[in-house]
């Protein structure tokens, strides 16, 4: 189960990943598949945490009464 660090360090991972990206003049193309294929990885923690997120917030409702 991924947890809020994982999340917020995974969206510091993919910023720095951008960052990266943009501040080549003349990306390499092995370096740039290894950060994209990193960044696949982190999107898909990303994707997974907020589904996580999402479930929480739709069993806060039932517990509610929403």
């Amino acid at each position: 189960m991924a947890n809020k660090s994982d999340l917020n360090e995974a969206l510091k991972k993919l910023s720095a990943i951008v960052a990266w990206f943009d501040g080549q003049k003349e990306v390499d193309v092995e370096a740039g598949l290894e950060k994209v294929k990193e960044g696949a990885a982190l999107v898909k923690t990303c994707r997974a945490r907020l589904a996580e997120i999402e479930n929480e917030f739709t069993e806060v409702e039932r517990e509610i009464g929403a």
